[in-house]
């Protein structure tokens, strides 16, 4: 007994340590990948196990069915999974078919494509011109229907008054160039009055719509064509 105690008092010296074990650890990327696989692993066998069961199961009530190995349920689990996969991947290429430029890549996935919402102004600006634009549908409906000659004013009959009016509540008609007819060389036969500045659209004999400053409707209007 006495023999080892010197044995065991230079066991329990504490001393410095010259070696030690070496360890492997993984980066916050690595891990989050490596968890996701085993989990992706365990839930995979575990659909394989359910399947299986349930398949033979169902071969105690249905004598026809074979008995399902553990392989040939991982196999069938598997084949299951490529159709899922090739379903999902038509209809992800079908939706880039219909909505082009929509998605856009973000790491490994795809994403809506944050567009930029028009402002007020552009909106109020669009509206103007889809007025005009019905203006149009009606003056060149009743252009068919009377040798392509447009009406002799704004308040002939024919075309509702409703169709003659500016966006918003004033009431105001769009300022009607009389006497021209459909098709003929561009020249301005209906534009916005100056409740909306120097800057109005414009509709042409041709059919064009465009947006032009009050000089220059004005020049149009005294040579007869457009600019």
């Amino acid at each position: 007994m006495t023999s080892r105690l010197p044995f065991v008092l230079f066991l329990l010296t504490p001393a410095v340590a010259l070696a030690g074990m070496p360890s492997f650890l993984l980066s916050d990327v690595a891990s989050q990948r490596f968890q996701a696989i085993s989990f992706f692993l365990a839930l995979f066998l575990g659909v394989t196990l359910a399947v299986r069961a349930l398949w033979n199961r169902l071969g105690r009530d249905v004598p026809r069915l074979p008995r399902l190995g553990f392989g040939s349920a991982l196999a069938l689990v598997f084949l299951w999974g490529l159709g899922f996969q090739l379903v999902l991947s038509m209809i992800a290429g079908g939706r880039e078919l219909m909505t082009p430029g929509a998605w856009e890549k973000k790491g490994v996935t795809y994403q809506l494509h944050e567009s930029e919402l028009p402002s007020e102004k552009e909106l109020v600006l669009q509206a103007r011109r889809q007025r005009l634009e019905e203006l149009r549908v009606a003056l060149w409906a009743y252009a068919a229907g009377h040798g392509s000659e447009f009406p002799p004013s704004d308040f002939a009959p024919g075309i509702a008054e409703e169709r003659w009016k500016v966006l918003g509540g004033s009431g105001l008609h769009f300022v009607y160039v009389s006497g021209l007819k459909a098709d003929a060389p561009a020249t301005p036969l209906a534009y916005e009055p100056g409740l909306f500045g120097p800057e109005r659209w414009v509709l042409f004999t041709d059919g064009d719509i465009r947006r032009m400053p009050i000089a220059s409707i004005h020049e149009a209007l005294a040579a007869g064509g457009a600019p």
